[in-house]
C-alpha cells in the first residue's frame, strides 16, 4: 500500500508537471502573438485576462482550468487557425459562464465579445426545455464563425478529457449531442464560411471519428437512431 508521504510526493510532481505545461503553452502563445510583422493584440490581452480570471479554478480531472483554453489555442494554431479574434475567443470562451463576467466587461473588441456571447449557453423565455435550448444554441453558432470553430475545438478537448472522470451517462450524453447537433451544424457551416471550408472539414472529421470510437466503446448505436 502506498503511504501518505509517497502519495503527497506524487501529487506535488503531478502539479509541477501541469504548471510546467501551462507555462510552456503560455510562452508559446505569447511568442506566436508577439511577431512584430503580424502582432495579435486581442489574443495577448485575452491571454492575460484568462489566466487571471481562471486562477485557482480546476477542471473535473483536477488540472488547472486554464490548461483547457490554452491547449485549445495551441491546437488551433497547429491547424493553421491563427486569426487574432478567433484565438482571443478561444482563450475567453468560458470566462462569462464560469466566472460570472459580463460579455461587455471583457477587455476585447466587439468581434471577440460577439464570439464569446455565442459560445455562452443562455436559456431564453421562448425555450420550452433544455433540449430546445441546446438545439437553438448549437444552430445559433452559425451566426458567428469564431464561436463555431471555438465550439468544435472545445468539444474535441472535452470529449478527450471525459474518460476516467465522468460517469458513462454523461459521456454518452455528450457523444449523442456531438453526433446529433454539432456535426450537422459543422456540415452546414462549410457552405456558409467557404474561407474556412478546409479547416471545418478537418475539425468535423476529427470529431466524427472520435465520437464514433467513443460510441463503439460505450455501446451506443448512433446511426440507427431517428
Amino acid at each position: 500500500m502506498t503511504d501518505f508521504k509517497t502519495m503527497q510526493n506524487i501529487r506535488q510532481l503531478r502539479d509541477k508537471a501541469k504548471k510546467n505545461d501551462t507555462d510552456k503553452m503560455t510562452i508559446f502563445i505569447k511568442g506566436f502573438c508577439s511577431d512584430k510583422h503580424n502582432p495579435k493584440p486581442e489574443t495577448l490581452r485575452a491571454l492575460g485576462y484568462a489566466r487571471k480570471k481562471h486562477q485557482g479554478q480546476t477542471r473535473d480531472n483536477g488540472e488547472p482550468y486554464i490548461v483547457h483554453p490554452l491547449s485549445m489555442a495551441c491546437f488551433a494554431i497547429g491547424l493553421g487557425l491563427t486569426d487574432d479574434n478567433l484565438l482571443a475567443v478561444i482563450l475567453l470562451h468560458d470566462i462569462c459562464e464560469d466566472t460570472g463576467t459580463a460579455v461587455n466587461d471583457l477587455p476585447s473588441n466587439e468581434i471577440v465579445k460577439h464570439g464569446v456571447k455565442y459560445m455562452t449557453v443562455q436559456k431564453l423565455p421562448s425555450d420550452g426545455n433544455k433540449a430546445e435550448t441546446k438545439r437553438r444554441y448549437y444552430w445559433s453558432l452559425l451566426e458567428d464563425k469564431n464561436a463555431l470553430i471555438c465550439k468544435a475545438l472545445d468539444r474535441y478537448s472535452n470529449l478527450n478529457a471525459m474518460l476516467g472522470v465522468f460517469e458513462s451517462e454523461r459521456i454518452i450524453k455528450n457523444i449523442r449531442e456531438t453526433h446529433n447537433l454539432l456535426l450537422p451544424v459543422l456540415k452546414e457551416a462549410r457552405e456558409i464560411y467557404p474561407e474556412y471550408n478546409n479547416e471545418i472539414h478537418v475539425l468535423r472529421n476529427i470529431l466524427r471519428d472520435l465520437t464514433d470510437n467513443l460510441a463503439i466503446g460505450f455501446g451506443v448505436d448512433l446511426y440507427s437512431e431517428t
